[in-house]
C-alpha cells in the first residue's frame, strides 16, 4: 500500500502575499486583481474603493485611513491587528468575516451586518471579541446587543420557519424538538436577566417576585378585595424577600422557594456586575 506525500494530497493555491504596499489612486470595478491576497502592513489614506472583491483577503498589520469602500465584498476576509482609522463602509458584504485587535467603527454593526441570523449572529461575536481585545466597552455592549437579537430570531426559526435552509438543517421532530427548548431557555433567561447583559431586566424581574409575594400574603392572610391590602404587603414583600421576616402564613414551602430566588437573583446579579467592570 502506498501512501501519498504532503505534496500529492494539497496543491499550491492562489493566495499572493503583499507586503509594504501603499493605495496611490482610487480603485473601482475590480473583481479579480485584489482576491485572495495577504496585505501585510498595507497603508491608504484617502481613498475610495467602490465595487471592489476583497474575497478570503487577509488585512495584517494595515492602516486605512479616511477610506471609503463602496459596495465592496469582504466574504471570507480576516482583520488582524490592523486600523481603519475614520474609514467607512457603505452596501459591503461582510459575510464569514472575522477580526482580531482590529480598530474599526461599530457603526459596521448597523450598517453592514449580514441579513441571515446566523451570520448576522456570527458577525457580531466576532466584533464583540475584537471589541473586547481594545477595552472597548461601549462597542462590546452593542455588539452583545445585536448578537442576542441575532441568536433569539435564529433559534426561533430553526424550530418554526418552513425555510428550506430551516428545514434541511432542523428538520425531523427531534431536532425541531431541541431547538425550541433551546429557545425557550434563551428566552426565559433573556426574560429574567438580558443574558447578563441588562441590570433593568434584572430589578424588573425582582420587583415581580415582590408583587408575587405581596399577592401571596394578601389572599392567604387578608381580604383579597381590598386594595390597600396589596400595598401594605407590597411594603413587607422586600423583607420577607431578605429573609428580615418570615410570616406563619406563610409555609415552609413558600419560604424555601422565596429564599431559593433570593440565592439565585444575588448570584444573577453578582455575575452581571462582574461581567460588566470587567469591560472597563
Amino acid at each position: 500500500m502506498t501512501t501519498d506525500t504532503p505534496k500529492q494530497l494539497v496543491a499550491k493555491g492562489n493566495r499572493e502575499v503583499i507586503t509594504d504596499h501603499y493605495v496611490p489612486k482610487n480603485i473601482e470595478n475590480e473583481q479579480k486583481g485584489l482576491c485572495f491576497k495577504v496585505f501585510n502592513r498595507l497603508n491608504a489614506k484617502d481613498m475610495r474603493f467602490k465595487n471592489v472583491s476583497f474575497l478570503h483577503c487577509v488585512f495584517d498589520g494595515c492602516y486605512i485611513n479616511n477610506c471609503v469602500f463602496d459596495t465592496c465584498d469582504f466574504k471570507g476576509c480576516r482583520f488582524i491587528s490592523s486600523n481603519f482609522h475614520q474609514t467607512t463602509f457603505a452596501g459591503c458584504d461582510f459575510r464569514y468575516a472575522t477580526f482580531e485587535r482590529t480598530q474599526i467603527d461599530s457603526g459596521i454593526l448597523d450598517s453592514e451586518a449580514p441579513r441571515e441570523d446566523n451570520l448576522r449572529m456570527h458577525f457580531s461575536r466576532s466584533l464583540r471579541m475584537n471589541y473586547q481585545q481594545l477595552g472597548d466597552a461601549k462597542s462590546v455592549n452593542k455588539a452583545i446587543s445585536i448578537e442576542l437579537g441575532a441568536t433569539s430570531a435564529y433559534l426561533y426559526k430553526s424550530w418554526i420557519s418552513k425555510e428550506t435552509y430551516y428545514k434541511k438543517k432542523y428538520g425531523g421532530v427531534l431536532k425541531s424538538t431541541i431547538q425550541l427548548l433551546r429557545w425557550i431557555e434563551f428566552w426565559i433567561l433573556h426574560t429574567v436577566w438580558g443574558n447578563g447583559e441588562s441590570i433593568l431586566k434584572l430589578i424588573r424581574s425582582l420587583a415581580f417576585v415582590l408583587i408575587c409575594i405581596a399577592i401571596y400574603d394578601t389572599l392567604n392572610n387578608g381580604n383579597p378585595l381590598d386594595l390597600s391590602q396589596y400595598w401594605d404587603n407590597l411594603a413587607k414583600a422586600p423583607a420577607i424577600f431578605l429573609g428580615v421576616l418570615s410570616p406563619t402564613n406563610f409555609s415552609t414551602g413558600v419560604l424555601s422557594v422565596i429564599t431559593g430566588t433570593k440565592f439565585v437573583s444575588f448570584a444573577l446579579l453578582t455575575t452581571l456586575l462582574v461581567k460588566r467592570f470587567s469591560r472597563r
